[in-house]
């Protein structure tokens, strides 16, 4: 029971959800943010119902004057911030040579800067505090790449990168930075691939070792170890929550 104060982008549905719930019930405070206003709202609400303590707020990762103002908020209601999970994500597929300048500039802005302008304003509050976790939710596909995700798998495999950067220039603050590739788990993202045709769900399952799609409570459950202070020796880490898909 940390006690701490958590950003969770992205936190209004499937993994993010999981993940804001799981830190509330350890006892950490937690501010959602969510393109999704309604979704944040709810999440908020559902942890406060269950005794927890939450604020759901409407912030566009893409907007860094919209993190900076999120954060501000977060740290005029709840507190410094000092434990950061960068889940927001989106995967616009589309068949490599069908890639508009626009969407590939989406998908990086979506993917990849977002996840650094959090992590860049939240920095501050993390050394001023000499103590810090991030952690930045890549995939899987990474280590395999995806027909049809080529924007998404570029954005995410500079997440990986960036962690790594990171951990190494923030450990000397107490700040510890880590990267979850979550594979194959059950989330509306994933449902809409499947639905899509880019993803055959049975077939998927069937490759993955321990015989089941992954669920977010699996991601969460991740999160949470490392967030903690039992964490404090582990950064730079790939800390993979795949069922055994890629070891």
């Amino acid at each position: 029971m940390s006690g701490r104060t958590a950003i969770v982008t992205g936190g209004g549905s499937g993994i993010g959800e999981a993940i804001a719930r799981r830190l509330a019930a350890d006892g950490d405070t937690v501010a959602i943010f969510d393109l999704d206003a309604a979704s944040a709202d709810a999440v908020a609400a559902g942890i406060e119902d269950d005794g927890g303590k939450a604020l759901g707020l409407r912030v566009d990762v893409t907007d860094r004057g919209a993190i900076e103002a999120g954060v501000y908020e977060v740290r005029a209601r709840l507190g410094r911030p000092t434990i950061l999970v960068n889940n927001a994500g989106l995967s616009l597929d589309s068949p490599f040579l069908d890639i508009t300048p626009e969407l590939w500039a989406r998908s990086i802005a979506i993917n990849l800067t977002g996840t650094f302008d959090c992590c860049q304003v939240v920095l501050q509050d993390m050394i001023a505090e000499g103590w810090g976790r991030i952690v930045n939710i890549s995939s899987s596909s990474v280590h395999s790449g995806s027909p049809g995700l080529a924007g998404y798998v570029s954005a995410k495999s500079g997440v990986v990168g960036l962690t790594k950067v990171l951990a190494l220039e923030f450990g000397r603050h107490g700040i510890t930075v880590n990267t979850i590739p979550p594979g194959f788990i059950d989330t509306p993202m994933l449902r809409r691939t499947v639905e899509k045709g880019f993803v055959d769900l049975d077939a998927q399952t069937a490759r993955t070792p321990v015989g089941r799609i992954g669920r977010p409570s699996d991601v969460a459950a991740a999160c949470a170890f490392l967030v903690g202070e039992e964490a404090g020796y582990i950064t730079g880490q790939v800390f993979g929550v795949n069922g055994g898909r890629n070891t």
